[in-house]
């Protein structure tokens, strides 16, 4: 699991959370779609969390990996 330690508590404390559902859900994943919603998830709870906190310090990342997951935002 990767610890977020951006230094915004909001933003840290809620994609750590989200990395956790992640790792659940995918551990309970039957099937690709299934791995690939929960990773779609996960990086629209951390954009959206980086958004909203004003810590543009990761936002790109989530942005690049969900249209690398087909999703454009």
């Amino acid at each position: 699991m990767s610890i977020k330690q951006t230094g915004v508590v909001a933003h840290d404390t809620t994609c750590n959370l989200a990395e956790m559902t992640r790792q659940t859900a995918v551990a309970a994943a039957s099937t690709q779609a299934a791995v690939n919603a929960a990773e779609v998830i996960f990086h629209r709870a951390c954009a959206t969390s980086s958004r909203l906190n004003n810590s543009s310090s990761d936002i790109g990342v989530h942005l690049q990996a969900l249209r690398a997951l087909g999703v454009n935002s």
